[in-house]
């Protein structure tokens, strides 16, 4: 079983957002959850600058998208993270996307995850999952 914190991204989607069919248009999710990213990994107390200062990135290697409900111009967002997975070089983080119209009646809209591998800023190679980061998203959390 992997890692359990979860971080929650508040977003409101904007009129740019949306496409011709009056939904969040798709390529956008992804940069909801680039954001969900780096906002679970400062929860932690892991800085995206300090990482590169420390000579080493993380790239996209797979992402997947399960549309489940449609979500609308100004419609109240949530992107849930967290890391399900991880490996010797890479880590995979799951995404939620969690609509409603204003209520108590949030909806599971999109479901997703990327599979990140770590990279370094020097030549760009794999190498290992930094220990500050595998500590961090470890099930029992940083420290």
């Amino acid at each position: 079983m992997g890692p359990v914190t979860e971080f929650s991204l508040a977003v409101t989607p904007r009129y740019a957002e949306v496409d011709q069919q009056g939904v969040v248009f798709n390529g956008h999710y992804l940069t909801w959850f680039d954001e969900a990213c780096t906002g679970l990994l400062e929860s932690l107390g892991v800085s995206y600058p300090e990482l590169i200062t420390d000579g080493c990135d993380f790239q996209v290697v797979h992402a997947e998208i399960d549309f489940a409900s449609p979500v609308r111009w100004r419609d109240r967002v949530r992107v849930t993270a967290q890391c399900t997975r991880i490996g010797t070089t890479s880590f995979t983080l799951g995404f939620t996307v969690l609509a409603s119209t204003g209520g108590s009646d949030e909806r599971v809209a999109v479901r997703g995850h990327n599979v990140y591998v770590v990279v370094s800023t020097g030549d760009w190679g794999k190498r290992a999952v930094p220990d500050k980061l595998r500590s961090a998203l470890s099930p029992q959390g940083p420290g």
